[in-house]
Formats: structure tokens, C-alpha cells, sequence
């Protein structure tokens, strides 16, 4: 099994999710709680952002301890200067530097030529790297580059002290074998004690599916954030990374240093800070994740879990349950009323099952108080609880 190491950006490329804006007690309460999850590097902020932004750094830095904790920063001389400023007090700080690979991006947002790009990034990893012996370079759009220039151009970073480089698909642009073929001939091209990272975008639905094919291919860090969230279809998700790796190692020989048991209660801390509902069907952390209403897949479960669920859901902090609606089957119903403390008899369950599935029809599924009512409406008293009908 070999080690991948998560790199988190919840709090600073999360953070840019349209209307999110996080509270400097929030995002200290994310860095610990990402921290205690086992990631193996927390993307503070970028502070050359904003003051808050900067405050916000500073105060990560200080109280976190046991991962490394990194700062955004572009290649100007005052974004370098606000983001070592931030990282003092870190165990572990990393600097991030970031440009851009891309002709469209060099010719659109920087108006300059490739070598006058290719020069600023060298001058500020050398400035950075005086500084900080970890040293992460990204360029944005890598993706949609020439690919011998951005080999040249990880080859620069690397001369000047960067000690990760970064292959951003900032647009959510490639295909899983083209990230697989760009990530194989990168890692080929730079010395082995060198880490070579990606950081996926959703914009196709396919930022997951991209960065596992790039750690097939020798990556060593992935870059996601928890429930997915960013700019805008989000990034690669954690949980889901995470998960895929724990659950499939014969195509996935890969481990993380992540305590799965806790991603369901990281993701729900993070969709309660930010204000970003987790889409019931999400896969690993969505309300819906282990939850089964057919009756067929209830009886499967019912014989043997492994029919329907190939995710223990303990093993990520959550719990299955049998959903009683329209689809659900007598087996699974029958073992929800003795649940809630009554013993029909086959023609007791078959009546109650009639007035779920109308019920149902009309509502939706049923809570455990609207089965309940239903039972003790419809079995005979010596069918219900104690207590059920006494006024």
C-alpha cells in the first residue's frame, strides 16, 4: 500500500464557494477538525486576500499542530511577504505559490510571454524557499498546456527549491486517461524526492474519477475538500477519495493517513459552518447514502449487508437504515414495528403495509411517529405496546 498524502483546501478553495464566508472561529474549528480527520496538509487562506484573510492564517497557524498548514500566495513580492508573515507561527508551514501555464491564461490575465511568466514563478519560489523548506508550486490551467513547456516549467520551479509542484485542472477540463498520461510523464520528468500533486475540478463531474487515475500514475498528494465544495462545480471530494481507496484497494493499492470514521461528522461540521446543504444522494456523507426504501434491497439487507451496502457505514461514522415509503417491502416493515415495540401476526403486517404504501403515495416516506400511529390505529391491543390507545 502506498501512502498518499491529502491536502485540504476546504478553507481557502471551499471557502471560495459563491456565499460562503467563514468567521475566524470557524475556520480555526474546521483547521482543527481537518487536522484531527488525519489530513496530511490544511490549506489555511490566502492572505494577501484581505486582512481577515491574513488573521485568519495566523491564527491557524499558531494552533494547529502535527500537519503541516499552508498559505496561498501569488508571485509578487507583497503576496509573499503577507503569507510568510502569516505561516510564523507554524510547526509545519508550507508556502503555496501559484501562477499560471495556460495560453489563454498567460495571454489573457498576465499580458506578458511565457519565459517573462516562467521568470516571476523561479524568483518567487527561490524567495520563498529562503524561507520555508516546504514549497509548493502550482500553475493554473495546467491542464490545458503544452506540455513540454510545463515540463520545463515544474523542471524551473524544482531548480529553484520548490518541493512539491502542483498540477492544477483548473477548469475541470481533462479526461482521467489524459490526467493519467500528464501526471506519468510530469513524475518521469522530475527527481523522485520531488512530490507531485494534483488539485481536480468538477466542472464535468469527473474531479474524483481524474484524481484517482493521477495517483495511478504516480502521484503523491491529491488536492479536495470536504463535501466537495469550491469554486464552482467545487473540487475533488475528500470523503469520496478517501473512501475508494479504503474500499477498493485491488484496483487502488493506496492509504491515507484520514480516520474515515470521522468523515461524516467533519462533513456535517463543514455543511453547518458554510451554510452548503450536502446533496442527499452524495455519495459516502448524503443523508441518502445508506439509507434503502425498495423492498427488494431491504430484503437483501435484511439476509446479508453485503447484497446492497459495499461501504460499511460505520466505517465512516454513519448508520444504515430501512426507509419505510412506497417501495418498501413486509420483511423490512415487519422488523421496523417490533422495533417500535409491536408483534403483528402475517395478517397484522399485511394491513399495516396496505396503509403505508397509500399513505406513503401521498407523503412520502414515513417517520417512526407516523408508522407508529398507523400500528397502533390498525393492530388489535393486544398487537400494540403497553400504553398505546390509553388516554
Amino acid at each position: 500500500m502506498r501512502r498518499v498524502r491529502i491536502f485540504d483546501t476546504t478553507l481557502r478553495d471551499g471557502e471560495q464557494t459563491p456565499g460562503v464566508s467563514l468567521l475566524l472561529g470557524e475556520k480555526v474549528e474546521i483547521a482543527h477538525a481537518l487536522a484531527d480527520l488525519g489530513v496530511d496538509v490544511v490549506e489555511a487562506g490566502f492572505p494577501a486576500a484581505a486582512p481577515a484573510e491574513a488573521e485568519a492564517v495566523a491564527a491557524i497557524a499558531r494552533s494547529v499542530r502535527g500537519v503541516a498548514v499552508a498559505a496561498l500566495s501569488r508571485t509578487t513580492p507583497a503576496d509573499l511577504e503577507a503569507a510568510s508573515r502569516a505561516l510564523e507561527g507554524a510547526q509545519r508551514p508550507r508556502m503555496h505559490v501559484f501562477s499560471s501555464a495556460s495560453e489563454v491564461h498567460i495571454r489573457s490575465i498576465f499580458q506578458r510571454s511565457r519565459e517573462e511568466v516562467v521568470e516571476d514563478a523561479v524568483r518567487a519560489v527561490e524567495t520563498a524557499a529562503k524561507r520555508f523548506d516546504d514549497v509548493e508550486f502550482s500553475p493554473q490551467d495546467a491542464t490545458r498546456s503544452d506540455v513540454d513547456f510545463l515540463v520545463g516549467y515544474y523542471r524551473a520551479v524544482v531548480e529553484a527549491g520548490a518541493t512539491v509542484v502542483n498540477i492544477p485542472d483548473t477548469v475541470g477540463y481533462a479526461w482521467p486517461w489524459q490526467m493519467y498520461d500528464l501526471v506519468r510523464r510530469v513524475r518521469e520528468a522530475l527527481p523522485p524526492e520531488v512530490q507531485v500533486s494534483v488539485h481536480c475540478h468538477d466542472d464535468l463531474g469527473l474531479a474524483v474519477a481524474n484524481s484517482l487515475a493521477s495517483l495511478l500514475a504516480g502521484a503523491d498528494q491529491v488536492e479536495c475538500t470536504v463535501n466537495g465544495i469550491g469554486e464552482r462545480a467545487g473540487n475533488a471530494s475528500l470523503e469520496e477519495i478517501v473512501t475508494a481507496m479504503r474500499v477498493r484497494p485491488d484496483v487502488l493499492p493506496f492509504d491515507s493517513g484520514v480516520r474515515s470514521d470521522r468523515l461524516v461528522a467533519v462533513s456535517r461540521l463543514v455543511a453547518e459552518r458554510t451554510g452548503v446543504v450536502v446533496q442527499p444522494n452524495k455519495a459516502v456523507v448524503g443523508a441518502n447514502a445508506f439509507r434503502h426504501e425498495s423492498g427488494i434491497h431491504q430484503d437483501g439487507l435484511l439476509k446479508d449487508r453485503g447484497t446492497y451496502e459495499i461501504i460499511d457505514p460505520a466505517s465512516v461514522g454513519a448508520e444504515s437504515r430501512l426507509v419505510i415509503g412506497k417501495h418498501s417491502g413486509r420483511h423490512a416493515l415487519r422488523r421496523e414495528l417490533q422495533a417500535l415495540g409491536f408483534f403483528p401476526d402475517e395478517a397484522g403486517v399485511r394491513a399495516v403495509w396496505q396503509e403505508v404504501k397509500a399513505v406513503a403515495a401521498r407523503r412520502g416516506d414515513l417517520s417512526a411517529e407516523a408508522l407508529r400511529a398507523i400500528a397502533a390505529r390498525i393492530l388489535a391491543p393486544a398487537e400494540a405496546p403497553a400504553g398505546v390507545g390509553e388516554s
